[in-house]
């Protein structure tokens, strides 16, 4: 059946149908009523009267092919402004939804070729601008329109899309101050996700060339904007990431406008940052401009030219910086040694040679042997003296004499044997210290072929007290070396 246009509907002309009831004239403000045939009227006489007019009897699919077509024909392309209501995202991929305002509303259809465009979520009370064409869906007589172009009213859609993300993502964490990782102040290693014909590749090189020329810099070229800058960047910052060995990743572009950027918007490419196992510094666009990518970085360069900056060192000044801290090393080296050196005076000063000490000692025993003997003798006088004394008093003198004899001589004996057992003792006291005293000499052990290694005043005993390149003393049983540490082996 050929569809019918609103216009040819209204006239076409009249046909009598099969039940040949008579029917009235339509009119263009109700087609929809019509006449039935009188019942008391013979077929006579409704063959003497004049043909009237007869009304088409349509089919409802008819009916509204007719209005679609109509609709169609004056609203081809329009702009509708609206609430979004009801807002169904269907698993193919369509939006359905409402679009009303205080005092109307009609049903609106977007299908996934057109929607798959927008740059924003689109949800319930929000206020759009949509261009479309007004249809009607034919199986259930409503009409709608089919909108192939959103936009928000107010913020532009980008800002909006924005935004969302950006939300999006916070609330996962991903902006975290606790998730960034230091950049390397020295890295060896570089690689620049960027477009390998822009200016900011250019502004890089020269800057780390200028400031560091031993770094190792590998390109991954990539679109920066454009339908393939999204997959580009994404498996340019991947392949960095399984090559490994870097130290620091830069990913950005030069400056432009919200859409000339907008890749670094991205949720892949937000997300292949956030992924990265290397340290990244953002460096998008000019110091103004603020991508979702500067959020999830490791440190946010505000130009590529500051990234290559931030990374490098300039080597006129880490040379000035090594000489100063080698000079102030120097300077502490001096001063430790120094304090290092009157420790070892002193502490040589108050130091006791071990023979010394038994020489001391040894005379310090003859003394005491000197003093006792000499009390001895004296003991021994004044006793004799007393016996003398005595004899003189007793009636036999020569009798007396002798038997005091006898006893000064017991007495004598007596004494001297005790003066002799206790110097005898005194004696094996003193070999027994003295031999004790020698065993404990480290001069005993440096003359049976030991030696004592110091490191500074720090007397070594293990190999994990020594570091390589330090100073070593070794004391032989006579003399002295000088030595200095290439390797330890414990």
């Amino acid at each position: 059946m050929s569809q019918m246009t609103l216009d040819d509907f209204l006239k076409s002309e009249p046909v009598v149908p099969k039940e040949e009831t008579k029917k009235t004239s339509p009119t263009k403000d109700s087609i929809q009523e019509y006449t039935p045939a009188v019942p008391d009227q013979s077929e006579d006489e409704v063959a003497d009267e004049p043909q009237e007019e007869q009304q088409k009897i349509f089919s409802v699919s008819d009916l509204n092919s007719a209005i679609k077509n109509q609709l169609e024909g004056d609203f081809p392309l329009i702009w509708l402004q609206g609430e979004i209501s009801n807002f169904k995202p269907h698993t193919s991929g369509h939006f359905y939804f409402t679009l009303k305002d205080s005092k109307a509303q009609i049903n609106a259809v977007m299908f996934k070729g057109f929607n798959r465009h927008i740059k924003f979520k689109p949800a319930d009370g929000m206020e759009i601008l949509v261009r479309g064409k007004v249809t009607v869906y034919e199986p259930r007589g409503t009409y709608q329109i089919f909108c192939e172009v959103m936009e928000p009213v107010g913020l532009g859609a980008l800002q909006i899309a924005y935004e969302q993300l950006k939300k999006k993502l916070q609330a996962e964490g991903l902006f975290d101050k606790a998730k960034k990782r230091p950049i390397p102040k020295l890295p060896a290693k570089v690689a620049i996700i960027t477009s390998p014909t822009g200016a900011a590749i250019r502004d890089m090189l020269n800057v780390l060339g200028r400031r560091m020329k031993s770094l190792d810099i590998t390109i991954f070229p990539c679109a920066v904007q454009g339908n393939l800058a999204v997959r580009e960047i994404v498996s340019a910052i991947e392949l960095a990431n399984k090559m490994g060995n870097f130290d620091v990743m830069i990913v950005g572009r030069g400056g432009g406008s919200i859409e000339d950027l907008w890749s670094f918007n991205e949720e892949p490419v937000v997300r292949a940052i956030a992924n990265s196992k290397i340290p990244t510094v953002s460096a998008v666009g000019h110091e103004i401009d603020f991508t979702i990518a500067d959020f999830v970085a490791d440190l946010r360069a505000p130009t590529p030219s500051a990234a290559a900056e931030l990374i490098s060192q300039n080597a006129a000044d880490m040379v000035d910086k090594l000489q100063a801290q080698f000079k102030s090393l120097r300077l502490v080296m001096f001063k430790t040694l120094q304090s290092e050196q009157q420790k070892v005076q002193f502490l040589s000063r108050k130091l006791i040679d071990p023979r010394r000490k038994l020489q001391d000692l040894s005379i310090r025993c003859d003394e005491l042997e000197e003093r006792l003997s000499t009390s001895m003798q004296s003991l021994i006088e004044r006793k004799k003296l007393n016996l003398l004394a005595m004899q003189s008093r007793m009636k036999n003198p020569i009798q007396s004499i002798e038997l005091l004899n006898r006893r000064v001589e017991q007495i004598s004996k007596t004494l001297m044997y005790s003066v002799q057992k206790l110097i005898s003792k005194k004696r094996e006291v003193f070999l027994r210290n003295t031999s004790a005293l020698d065993s404990m000499s480290p001069l005993k052990v440096l003359d049976r072929g030991y030696s004592i290694v110091k490191s500074g005043s720090k007397v070594l005993k293990t190999a994990k007290d020594a570091n390589v390149g330090s100073s070593l003393e070794i004391i032989l049983h006579q003399g002295k070396l000088n030595a200095k540490i290439t390797e330890i082996k414990e």
